[in-house]
């Protein structure tokens, strides 16, 4: 799956309309040791609340996160899977599992 952002011009993604395809980019934050995880491909996915119209082939940016401080490091992924509403499998009502995809372009970004 590609992971070009470019592509779909980022200023859509600001605003939350995405591309002609409904892509959308999700800003949300990490804490650093989930982050760290992320960025070096050891987690590759995410256990969020459904509270967001996540699809497959959306984009989450994430913001490091030590405790409530913003640590100045971001990450844009890709959602490569979702599973959710399955709770006969332990996985709570109104919660998902993203599979998630590291990015060309979410390469650490510092000081932006």
């Amino acid at each position: 799956m590609n992971c070009q952002i470019e592509k779909f011009g980022r200023s859509n993604f600001w605003n939350g309309k995405g591309d002609n395809m409904g892509i959308k980019l999700h800003e949300l934050k990490v804490q650093s040791r989930y982050f760290r995880d992320i960025k070096s491909g050891l987690k590759t996915f995410e256990l969020r609340k459904m509270d967001r119209d996540y699809k497959v082939g959306d984009f989450l940016e994430l913001y490091e996160f030590e405790g409530n401080q913003f640590i100045g490091c971001l990450l844009v992924v890709r959602i490569t899977y979702i599973l959710s509403n399955v709770p006969e499998y332990g996985l709570e009502d109104g919660y998902g599992i993203l599979g998630i995809a590291l990015c060309d372009y979410g390469k650490v970004k510092k000081n932006f």
